[in-house]
């Protein structure tokens, strides 16, 4: 989710809410690493669990989906000489909705 839709699903329970508390609170959850900051160029960031798992985007529409690729951890710490603290896989591609579409409207 977006912070614009966390914003309007909590003004339902909490009309005084403010915008700026939902984006104080997001960072603070990001910060704590309770939840993870996905960010897509050209797309607002969306706000997702600190569960271990990838994304796939498509490039068209930019629907982001969650999927679990075959852990890389180990394959990474061979590479590297230095530790790392994690990693963000996301695979772009065209989604089936955006496949179907002709390519004047898949752009």
């Amino acid at each position: 989710m977006t912070a614009d839709q966390i914003f309007a699903a909590v003004k339902k329970l909490y009309p005084s809410v403010s915008l700026a508390t939902i984006y104080n609170n997001l960072n603070k959850l990001c910060d704590t690493g309770m939840i993870r900051r996905i960010s897509i160029e050209g797309s607002p960031d969306r706000y997702d669990r600190a569960v271990k798992h990838d994304h796939i985007v498509c490039r068209a529409c930019g629907k982001l989906t969650d999927i679990c690729f075959a852990d890389l951890t180990d394959s990474l710490h061979r590479q590297f000489s230095e530790d790392f603290l994690f990693y963000d896989l996301k695979v772009y591609y065209l989604c089936p909705e955006c496949r179907r579409k002709p390519e004047s409207e898949a752009r």
